[in-house]
């Protein structure tokens, strides 16, 4: 892993742009994974902003919640448009279907798509108890695309997103550890003193299921941007 640590998730969202401009100098139909929270607005913001073209790539998002509408203002879908595709269209952009009929078949279809267009660079943030996508712990680390029920800690942060954490879906579709280790390249954006000891844990705890970002110790291209914050319980 490397680490860089900036100044705040404004400078973190400067340095994470420029990996998506060294990945499009190299090929402008490359295919970016893309996150969602509120850990990579600052990177929306910037890419936004620039002039930077994806009319010739690919997106794929880590996750969608179960249950929700595309159009709902909580889906992922709806983040997306709502904070980059309204103003970076990309020639294709696939994420889960919330409302599959068939959970077997959605996530066959996802599958199928993760297979046929392989990951250049992968976007990701981390929750507080170290999942990535909706990896939640004890998530093993060779699953593909799952349905996932989501803990009362990933609840309860989310709530702050809806009316009530009633409102907050239970379940949702996420890209699993093994397929996003398979992206060629990965950053991981973490902001904020409560992603302290999920950084200590990905970083310099042991590979665990016990904190499903340890997994990419095993990865061979790994960028962590931290703020100061962030990074204060790492000892290294």
């Amino acid at each position: 892993m490397k680490i860089s640590i900036v100044k705040d998730k404004n400078q973190g969202g400067q340095l994470a742009y420029n990996f998506f401009k060294e990945e499009l100098d190299r090929n402008s139909q490359a295919v970016f994974g893309l996150a969602t929270g509120s850990t990579p607005l600052t990177t929306y913001e910037v890419l936004v902003r620039s002039d930077l073209d994806f009319s010739n790539s690919i997106s794929i998002n880590l996750d969608e919640y179960v249950g929700l509408a595309a159009d709902h203002p909580q889906s992922y879908k709806h983040y997306m448009w709502k904070n980059l595709f309204q103003y970076k269209p990309f020639q294709h952009s696939y994420l889960p279907d919330g409302e599959a009929a068939d959970e077997k078949s959605e996530i066959s279809r996802y599958d199928s798509i993760l297979e046929k267009n392989p990951i250049d660079l992968q976007l990701l943030g981390i929750g507080r108890n170290g999942h990535i996508g909706f990896n939640e712990p004890g998530t093993s680390f060779n699953l593909k695309t799952h349905k996932v029920e989501l803990t009362e800690s990933t609840i309860a942060a989310n709530a702050r997103f809806f009316d009530e954490v009633r409102d907050v879906p239970r379940y949702a579709y996420s890209m699993g550890i093994g397929s996003i280790l398979k992206s060629k390249r990965i950053i991981l954006e973490a902001f904020g003193a409560s992603k302290a000891q999920a950084v200590k844990d990905m970083i310099e705890g042991p590979v665990s299921q016990q904190c499903p970002a340890s997994a990419l110790q095993t990865h061979s291209d790994v960028t962590v941007i931290l703020d100061e914050a962030a990074a204060q319980k790492l000892n290294k």
